[in-house]
């Protein structure tokens, strides 16, 4: 699934900005499985995959085995805060992917000038992300009642109310604790934009998505566009885009 996305859509757009050929570098922090990773080492690029979650490493090595003993991919079980990138890391970065990460991440702005320390000076950084007000942007779709996982926009509600509706639907305090940290993090279109712009990072090309590609997989929903007069109107475009990739350029 996202390896497929990655290849078909990602992959793309990063390509209009960047030659991806053997010895290009690239990071992914939150890789999971590494499916987005396989879509680069094709490529020839050598890769680096940083994941908080051991098991989802343990699947990751095994899916990309092959990769790993031609010295195309690694993997590191750390907090990229930890990384010591003198002695952990051989050479800095070409590109840094941020696939549905950033919008679970606290002090974002701290957090992007901190992936710019793992850059080559011009490197591109790249985000994917489902903006905060658009249906499902609080993530309900992981809750273990149905009608929440399936309810959209319940996520705007204010942080009193929206805990209310979820102990009172039977979500557990784990789950309670998740979905309210997602809200907490959740990021907009137009905050995203800003907080780029104030970590000193260009914008070089962005798509926003009415029907995000991932939606193929999860939903059997052909990839669609985001309508450019909707994608253009500050605010409201938030509401009816089910997500956006960025690529910004260190400055």
């Amino acid at each position: 699934m996202q390896y497929e996305t990655t290849r078909d859509h990602i992959v793309p757009l990063i390509e209009k900005h960047a030659e991806l050929k053997p010895g290009y570098r690239v990071l992914e922090i939150g890789c999971a499985e590494a499916g987005v990773l396989k879509a680069f080492t094709e490529k020839g690029c050598t890769c680096l995959g940083i994941e908080l979650a051991s098991n989802r490493l343990v699947s990751a090595r095994h899916f990309m085995a092959k990769e790993m003993e031609e010295g195309l991919i690694s993997f590191m079980d750390k907090n990229i805060h930890d990384v010591d990138i003198d002695r952990e890391i051989d050479d800095k970065f070409d590109l840094v992917i941020l696939k549905d990460v950033i919008e679970h991440i606290h002090n974002q702005r701290e957090f992007i000038l901190k992936l710019g320390e793992f850059l080559k000076p011009g490197g591109l950084i790249f985000y994917a992300f489902p903006p905060w007000y658009m249906p499902f942007g609080g993530h309900q779709q992981v809750a273990k009642n149905k009608v929440l996982s399936k309810l959209p926009y319940y996520h705007l509600l204010p942080m009193p109310l929206y805990k209310m509706v979820l102990k009172g639907m039977g979500e557990t305090k784990e789950k309670v604790e998740n979905l309210v940290e997602i809200k907490e993090t959740g990021i907009s279109i137009e905050r995203f934009e800003k907080i780029v712009k104030r970590a000193d990072f260009s914008i070089i090309a962005k798509q926003h998505y009415l029907f995000n590609p991932i939606y193929k997989f999860k939903f059997g929903v052909t990839p669609r566009k985001q309508f450019g007069i909707i994608s253009a109107i500050p605010f409201f475009r938030n509401f009816f885009t089910t997500g956006v990739y960025y690529l910004t350029k260190m400055n």
